[in-house]
């Protein structure tokens, strides 16, 4: 009979523990802010005036940066990556004033490769192309992102996001590049 009381004892208390447990997750959820209709990226917008003008001077292509992009494009991340000569990385992301995300992506390593990776497995739209900023684009489709592409010898150049693709187009036309050694 002793077995049968410990065994009920331990039942009784795990649920109590349960219980308990859930409360003070109650108690946390209704403390911490929770807002799905927050703007996720108020007050976060990043300068990325250092990082592009340290790429520039750094990297072994011309650097794409945008300029007359309206005040409503918050730039949110921004990245170098130089380490490996062969495969220096550019980044620079914005949400567009419909708050999707863009983004200018550039690379001198594999193109195929580096294409796929930043667009997450995005493919060529066929023959569809696209002018901006006076360049010829590829478009891309498919993945998680649609990108516009621009392949040159020294870099590979792309312009993807989650926006439509007359914000994708502003963007790229809005781009400058400078730099390169």
């Amino acid at each position: 009979m002793a077995a049968d009381k410990r065994g009920n004892n331990t039942v009784r208390d795990l649920l109590l523990s349960l219980v308990v447990l859930g409360f003070v997750v109650g108690v946390i959820y209704l403390f911490i802010p929770h807002d799905s209709h927050a703007d996720p990226v108020k007050g976060v917008a990043v300068s990325y005036s250092v990082e592009l003008g340290q790429a520039r001077r750094d990297a072994p292509y011309p650097v794409a940066g945008p300029e007359g992009l309206g005040a409503d494009w918050r730039s949110t991340s921004v990245s170098y990556n130089g380490a490996d000569r062969k495969n220096v990385t550019w980044h620079l992301g914005f949400v567009d004033p419909q708050s999707q995300y863009v983004a200018i992506e550039q690379s001198n390593g594999a193109a195929d490769a580096f294409i796929a990776s930043v667009t997450l497995n995005s493919h060529r739209d066929g023959t569809g192309t696209v002018a901006a900023g006076g360049q010829t684009w590829e478009r891309w489709t498919g993945g998680r992102y649609t990108a516009l592409v621009r392949k040159d010898p020294k870099v590979t150049t792309v312009v993807l996001g989650t926006a439509p693709d007359a914000q994708l187009k502003q963007l790229a036309a809005a781009l400058r590049e400078r730099g390169g050694q």
